[in-house]
């Protein structure tokens, strides 16, 4: 259901450019820059529900889908580039930028080229670079992210604070048939990584959100976003029973006061595992895949099929088989409304993959509840899959790359 969010005002918050780096943040922003930049000197790791890595759970074989139209597309886009654009594109493999993406939307840790500055053919081929890694649902998914961020700018008439451009492409590592390499896009409510090693496909962690959640006007008008998760989201949990919800269910309400105040923070919400969350740890809670009954299990397979969705389909196909194996040490848990309008949280997490899902108070808007008028998600890959770790860590053990070739071992 749409939340009719011309009801509400905008909030009343200082102008920080999504273009620029933010010269005189906010005392919160600032405090929150300063706690995350050490963030960055901790070694990647990966996600885990204990603090040990689980290992084994990421082979590195065949997986018989191509990933030639997304080198393609990375070639091309090089192809329309100077030179010293393509420096300012791409990074080392293993560069420090790649974990600093960021969903708020004031330029903070932003990297690349802005899409707003390239020409035409430029973005388009940045653009299609995505295109190429993405279902074609996710695709148009993720250009919604963009477009509804540009519809701000003739809401607030914050134009440096929004529009449908201000987004940041990175490459990382040489995109060559032989050699892992990555993308990335960084930007308000999108954050997408990406990881090419031969005909393995990684996209996670991946971000998608939005503020407001459906176009009330204009040439999209009525057109509206997230409705998938939150459908896929709210049959798992009305079909759980009364001893089941009771596992399941963390908390009834989502609304202040009902939550500690971790689980209200003002950007992550209840979410655990968002930016700057490469090594949390995240213990298990709600009810398993084991204690579901068959029908149950097959909603919770096409809750996670919903993002795993999101990668190109061959590659979808890939990760939710992955997902499958470890169906019964998989948990749902929830907090929040059931109801056709509340808003509500939640999470699946196994030892293969990590979805969240949440309503926020305003941003842009002045609600101080969450609604389902601004939404959260990600996708995570723990126990070392985000960004490829364990691949990568596979692949340098079978192949020499110090002479700055790709030899075996």
């Amino acid at each position: 259901m749409m939340v009719d969010w011309t009801s509400f005002g905008l909030a009343d918050r200082p102008a920080m450019s999504a273009r620029t780096p933010v010269s005189a943040p906010s005392p919160l922003l600032a405090q929150m820059i300063a706690s995350l930049s050490g963030v960055l000197d901790e070694p990647l790791v990966g996600i885990t529900a204990d603090g040990t890595i689980r290992p084994g759970l990421f082979p590195l074989t065949p997986t018989g889908a191509s990933t030639a139209p997304v080198l393609e597309a990375a070639q091309r886009l090089l192809a329309e580039l100077d030179a010293a654009t393509r420096q300012r594109l791409v990074f080392p493999l293993d560069a420090p930028e790649k974990r600093s993406w960021f969903n708020i939307h004031p330029n903070v840790f932003r990297h690349g080229l802005l899409l707003e500055a390239l020409t035409p053919a430029q973005r388009q081929a940045a653009l299609d670079v995505m295109a190429a890694s993405l279902s074609p649902d996710a695709y148009v998914k993720a250009r919604e992210v963009m477009r509804l961020n540009g519809y701000l700018v003739g809401l607030t008439g914050k134009t440096e604070d929004f529009g449908e451009w201000p987004y940041f492409f990175s490459l990382f590592g040489n995109p060559l048939a032989d050699e892992p390499w990555g993308w990335q896009i960084d930007g308000h409510h999108l954050n997408l990584n990406a990881l090419v090693l031969g005909d393995q496909l990684v996209l996670t962690p991946s971000f998608m959100g939005s503020e407001p959640c459906w176009t009330h006007d204009g040439p999209n008008a009525g057109q509206s976003i997230f409705g998938p998760e939150e459908r896929a989201g709210l049959n798992l949990i009305r079909s759980l029973d009364g001893p089941q919800q009771a596992r399941a269910v963390l908390h009834p309400s989502i609304a202040p006061g009902n939550l500690p105040p971790e689980l209200s923070h003002p950007i992550d919400g209840r979410m655990v595992a968002g930016a700057f969350k490469d090594n949390a740890v995240v213990p298990v809670a709600g009810i398993r895949g084991d204690e579901l009954t068959d029908a149950q299990r097959r909603l919770l397979l096409y809750l996670v099929g919903t993002y795993t969705g999101w990668t190109a389909p061959s590659h979808a196909g890939v990760h939710l088989g992955l997902v499958g194996e470890h169906l019964d040490e998989t948990w749902f848990a929830w907090m929040g409304s059931q109801g056709d309008d509340g808003p509500f949280y939640y999470r699946v997490q196994s030892p293969v993959v990590l979805i969240e899902f949440d309503h926020h108070p305003g941003i842009v808007f002045d609600n101080t509840v969450p609604s389902r008028n601004h939404v959260h998600s990600i996708v995570r890959a723990p126990n070392g899959g985000d960004y490829g770790v364990d691949l990568l860590r596979q692949h340098y053990e079978r192949f020499d790359h110090s002479t700055g070739e790709h030899r075996g071992r």
